[in-house]
């Protein structure tokens, strides 16, 4: 048991103790001052540091956080070196920084020669029997300007896309004379299309195509939305091809834009209609496209565009997002009987909409003399008005369907008119996919007469035109075709065959 001098010296010993632990953490929380992030002066760094009062919150120290921005250069380097070229490309994208540093060449040099391994020679039996030695060598990054081997990646991925896309559409249907695995095509390249808008003030607006149905020689594209912009603010329209620089990729990815054709929309305005119904009235811009605005408020409904399948896919992928695909120039091909004008040609003609078609014929062995030629046309006779064999009966009564997310209709006397001329050696000489419209028409006295009311379609462009007659027979509630004539332009008859028409 200790004594009272024992528990006095216990005592004293235990008060020195806590004295000594308080004065340390004083000098302590001196040393340290208010807790702050490096680089940041604290508002309360040099005051006395007051105790908070009943019920009033207390003050938190200021976050410390860490952008990817804030990271050196080396580190984000060593962290890029990880990703993936769509990765990269993405990051390219966030600031002018992050663009340099995700193109450095050191990185995507080995992307590259991954993804193209330099070919090696592969000796057999027989020094004869070898394989052929590639001159290609491996990369030498310090030998390129920055950005070098991100533009050669992604250069090599678009062309191995497109040189996939060449070989699946080289067989030729000998009917149309074109690609017969065209929605093959389309579906393994993931092309598509989109349309720009384009204001007056300059601001642009890009949609991405709702609705698609790809015929034997044309392809429908459809546009519709909830949000369209004021049609009074708008000036061009362009329509642009789509296709995934990567093969199998989302729309979110990288894509090659290619023009293929710029429309003026302020001349909406000026256009006589090319049909109506109750709830739309629509009008056609060439080449083939539709637009159709709401009656009550003359703003956009929908927009179709019809393209010919020959060379859609060059079209939709060899351009750039500002200058449509230049087909390379035509060597005239020699015409060995001039002096009899044009034949063995053969036509393919389809009306349809929405996928059903109201005709579809091919004509064979068509011709022309030279006394066919006037006004700067050559004429094809394709049926005869006076010969009743040739007539051709349409399936339905025709009509242009159009829908958007909440209204649906069809437009009356109105198809999408596809045609395809093939000259004699069996390539495309004229092709084009267009909305068109059978207008009554009235027959002349001394014209022929027919049973029911005539209607006549027609169209036109830079290189040719199409003249048809119909015939409305109300006994059996049909039409029937009774006159189709095209008209070739000579100028593209003379630069096709290196003649003068």
């Amino acid at each position: 048991m200790a004594t009272g001098r024992g528990r006095l010296l216990q005592l004293h010993w235990r008060s020195l103790q806590a004295g000594r632990g308080a004065a340390l953490r004083g000098i302590a929380g001196e040393a340290a001052g208010p807790r702050s992030c490096p680089g940041v002066r604290s508002p309360l760094a040099g005051a006395q540091k007051q105790p908070a009062r009943p019920g009033q919150p207390q003050e938190k120290p200021p976050a410390c956080s860490v952008t990817l921005e804030s990271l050196p250069s080396e580190l984000l380097l060593k962290i890029f070196s990880y990703l993936d070229a769509i990765t990269l490309l993405g990051l390219g994208c966030v600031s002018r920084r992050l663009y340099h540093l995700s193109s450095d060449n050191l990185i995507w040099g080995r992307i590259y020669s991954a993804a193209f391994p330099p070919r090696r020679c592969q000796w057999g039996a027989s020094s004869v029997q070898k394989a052929p030695v590639s001159s290609e060598k491996p990369p030498r990054v310090g030998d390129r300007e920055a950005g070098y081997w991100k533009k050669e990646y992604v250069g090599r991925q678009i062309v191995s896309v497109r040189t996939s896309l060449a070989q699946l559409l080289k067989p030729i249907n000998p009917y149309t004379g074109l690609p017969v695995k065209t929605k093959e095509a389309l579906r393994l390249s993931g092309l598509g299309w989109v349309i720009r808008l384009k204001e007056t003030c300059g601001k642009e607006h890009l949609l991405e195509h709702v609705d698609l149905v790809v015929n034997e020689s044309s392809v429908t594209v459809v546009w519709h939305s909830k949000s369209w912009p004021r049609l009074a603010t708008l000036d061009t329209l362009e329509l642009c091809g789509v296709m995934p620089v990567f093969k199998g990729l989302s729309r979110n990815r990288p894509r090659w834009h290619s023009l293929i054709a710029r429309y003026s929309l302020r001349v909406l305005k000026d256009c006589a209609p090319l049909g109506a119904d109750r709830l739309v009235c629509v009008f056609c811009l060439q080449p083939g496209l539709l637009v159709g605005l709401w009656k009550r408020d003359e703003e956009l409904a929908f927009i179709m565009a019809h393209l010919h399948v020959h060379e859609l896919v060059e079209r939709s992928t060899l351009g750039s997002a500002s200058t449509p695909y230049e087909p390379p120039s035509h060597a005239p091909s020699l015409d060995d009987s001039p002096e009899h004008g044009l034949h063995g040609y053969q036509l393919h003609v389809d009306m349809h909409s929405s996928g059903v078609f109201y005709l579809c014929g091919t004509f064979r062995n068509l011709f022309t003399r030279k006394e066919h030629i006037a006004d700067g046309y050559v004429k094809l006779v394709v049926v005869h008005f006076r010969n009743n064999t040739e007539h051709l009966p349409l399936v339905g009564n025709g009509g242009l369907s159009w829908k958007t997310d909440a209204f649906g209709g069809c437009i009356e006397n109105c198809s999408v008119l596809d045609v395809t001329l093939l000259e004699e050696t069996g390539r495309p000489f004229w092709c084009f996919s267009s909305p068109v419209c059978m207008r009554p028409v009235a027959v002349p006295p001394d014209g022929p007469s027919f049973l029911g009311r005539t209607y006549s379609v027609d169209y036109s462009d830079a290189e040719g035109q199409v003249r048809a007659q119909l015939v409305w027979i109300a006994e059996t509630e049909e039409f029937f075709v009774i006159s189709l004539e095209l008209l070739l332009s000579t100028a593209k008859v003379n630069r096709w065959f290196g003649t003068r028409y």
